[in-house]
């Protein structure tokens, strides 16, 4: 077993913007209701955590104009691990807008 090396990505996010954790409540509903996986549901959830930390506000804080540089920023980056995350990204967004529907 993997040891615990300080806080979760998701942990730093609530932290940082502490309404992100009703957030992740709504994400693990409809994700539910959706009939996906937990682990579609963690990587979702992490990859907003990402977001969150990012701007240090909630995604619908943030306009669709720095979302796009958000996610060519990610999409550039070498350091990322692939061209997918932007695509999980976009997923993710599909699925919680619901939330904030």
């Amino acid at each position: 077993m993997r040891k615990k090396k300080g806080l979760t990505i998701v942990e730093q996010a609530i932290i940082a913007v502490p309404e992100f954790e009703n957030v992740c409540k709504k994400m693990a509903s409809q994700v539910s209701l959706g009939g996906q996986s937990e682990s579609t549901l963690n990587n979702y959830v992490r990859r907003v955590a990402l977001f969150v930390l990012h701007f240090k506000q909630l995604p619908e804080e943030i306009s669709e104009d720095e979302i796009n540089e958000y996610l060519v920023a990610l999409a550039r980056d070498p350091k990322s691990p692939s061209r997918l995350a932007s695509s999980i990204w976009f997923m993710a967004c599909a699925t919680i807008s619901d939330c904030w529907g």
